[in-house]
C-alpha cells in the first residue's frame, strides 16, 4: 500500500513503516520554544533526574511574543531564556529578529522531510518547505530535548486540491478562509493536511505559508504542501543545497479528499469571535473599525508588505484609524526598506513595530478599548485574544485591511486596485 507524505516521513524517523494511527517513537530534527512557552519548557527540562541537552545545535528560543519586552516580568523570562542557551550552548534569537516560524524558513532550519516540534501552535507553518512541523506542550518539547526523539500518532492525512484561478484582488488569506469555513475550526482535528493542485503550484512560497499557517485553526496536527522548484530554488539560494524531497504515492490513502475551484473566490473576511465565523467583504461594508493591524506568521512576509503597499501608496490612513505594521522577520524589514515600501507606510500615517508577533497575542503592543473593532491580518480572532475581550476582532488579507484602515470601515479592497490588463 502506497504511502503519504506524512506516513514517510514518521517512517523515516522511527526507523521502520508506519501508517496513519500506528504509534511509534521517533527522532526529531529541530525544536524551538517562544517567550510564551520556554520558561515552562525549562522548568520542565530541569525536572529530569539528570538533565541533559542532548543536542544544542538542534534546539532554538525565540524572544518574538513580547518583543521588546513590555514589563519587569517579561524581562525576567527573557534573561532566563539567555542564560539557557548560554549554559546548554542552543541559539537565543533576541528581540527584532522576528518569527519564529519565519526565521526556521529564512535559515533553512525547516527542509523538505524534516520533523520539527515547536511549543508554538502555528508551527506547520514550516510545511510549505514538504517538512512537517508540529506543534507539542513544553513537556513533550523538553522530552525531545532531553533525548532527541519523542514518541508520536502518526496522523490520518485530508488532501486538499485547489484549482482555477484566482481573481485581481484575492489572495491567500482568502484561500485560507474558505478552506477555514468549509472545514470549520473542528474539521481537520489531529489529522495531516497536504494541500497540492495548479492552484498551489501558482503561488508564491510566501502565499502557500498562509495556507500551511492557518490549517492550525481547522485543528489540524500538520500541514504539507510537496516540494516544487519554487522550493528547491529557494532552499539553493539560502545555500542550502543538500535535501531530499518527499512525495506521497499514487496509492496513498487519504481520510478525506476535497477539491475546490476558488475562480469566482472573493475577498472574505472572518466575524468575531470565530475563526470559522465567515462572510463576503460586502456584507460587512458598513462595521467601522478603529485599528488595523497587518503582520504576524499569518500574513507578515515581504508579500504582504508589497500588497499593503499597493493599495496605501498616495493615500492616508482614516484620521480615526490606527494602522499597526509588523514585518515578520528583520531580513524582511530590511528588504521592505530597499524597496521603499516603509517610506510609503509612514507616508500614508501607519505606525511601524518591530519585527514580532506585536499585537496578536494581546500582551503589550496595540491592546484595543472596550468596544473597540480591530481588522487584523492574523489567524485567531476570539475574545481577548489581542488583549481586551471586551473588543471585536475581524480577520482578512493584508488587502482588506489596508483598504479599510482607507477608508475607517471594512472595505472591498478591489475599489483600490487597478485590473489587470
Amino acid at each position: 500500500m502506497g504511502k503519504t507524505i506524512i506516513e514517510k516521513i514518521f517512517s523515516n524517523h522511527a526507523g521502520k513503516s508506519l501508517k496513519a494511527e500506528d504509534v511509534a517513537i521517533c527522532k526529531v530534527d529541530f525544536c524551538f520554544s517562544q517567550d510564551g512557552t520556554s520558561s515552562l519548557v525549562i522548568s520542565a527540562f530541569k525536572k529530569f533526574r539528570q538533565p541533559r541537552l542532548l543536542y544544542p545545535k538542534k534546539y532554538s528560543m525565540f524572544i518574538d511574543h513580547n518583543a521588546p519586552s513590555p514589563n519587569v516580568g517579561v524581562s525576567s523570562v527573557h534573561q532566563k531564556m539567555r542564560e539557557f542557551c548560554s549554559q546548554w550552548g542552543c541559539k537565543v534569537y533576541q528581540p527584532s529578529e522576528g518569527i519564529s516560524h519565519q526565521i526556521i524558513i529564512e535559515k533553512g532550519i525547516a527542509l523538505p522531510g524534516s520533523l520539527i516540534l515547536g511549543a508554538d501552535s502555528h508551527t506547520p507553518t514550516c510545511g510549505i518547505l514538504g517538512g512537517c512541523g508540529i506543534p507539542v506542550g513544553s513537556t513533550d518539547l523538553a522530552v525531545a530535548l532531553t533525548y532527541g526523539k519523542n514518541w508520536f500518532r502518526v496522523p490520518q492525512t485530508i488532501k486538499i486540491v485547489l484549482r482555477g484561478k484566482l481573481p485581481w484582488g484575492v489572495f491567500s488569506k482568502d484561500i485560507a478562509l474558505y478552506i477555514v469555513k468549509s472545514l470549520t475550526s473542528q474539521g481537520a482535528t489531529y489529522k495531516a493536511i497536504e494541500y497540492e493542485g495548479p492552484l498551489i503550484n501558482s503561488l508564491s512560497l510566501d502565499a502557500r505559508a498562509t495556507l500551511t499557517n492557518m490549517a492550525t485553526e481547522m485543528g489540524a496536527k500538520t500541514a504539507l504542501i510537496k516540494p516544487d522548484r519554487k522550493v528547491f530554488n529557494y532552499l539553493r539560494s539560502i545555500g542550502r543545497k543538500k535535501f531530499k524531497p518527499i512525495y506521497s504515492d499514487r496509492q496513498a490513502k487519504y481520510e478525506k479528499i476535497y477539491e475546490f475551484n476558488l475562480s469566482k473566490l472573493t475577498p472574505l473576511v472572518a466575524q468575531p469571535h470565530n475563526v470559522d465565523n465567515i462572510t463576503g467583504v460586502e456584507s460587512l461594508k458598513s462595521v467601522k473599525i478603529q485599528q488595523a493591524f497587518i503582520g504576524t506568521c499569518t500574513n507578515g512576509r515581504l508579500e504582504d508588505l508589497k500588497i499593503s503597499a499597493l493599495i496605501l501608496k498616495g493615500r492616508k490612513v482614516q484620521k480615526d484609524v490606527r494602522l499597526l505594521i509588523a514585518p515578520a522577520s528583520r531580513r524582511i524589514l530590511e528588504k521592505a526598506y530597499r524597496l521603499g515600501l516603509i517610506r510609503v507606510f509612514v507616508e500614508a500615517g501607519a505606525i511601524i513595530l518591530p519585527p514580532g508577533c506585536g499585537p496578536c497575542v494581546g500582551t503589550h503592543q496595540g491592546i484595543p478599548a472596550d468596544g473597540e473593532v480591530v481588522i487584523s491580518t492574523a489567524n485567531r480572532n476570539f475574545k481577548g485574544r489581542m488583549g481586551n475581550p471586551d473588543s471585536l476582532i475581524y480577520l482578512a488579507s493584508p488587502a482588506v485591511v489596508s483598504a479599510s484602515a482607507i477608508t475607517g470601515r471594512i472595505t472591498d479592497p478591489r475599489k483600490f486596485l487597478k485590473v489587470k490588463e
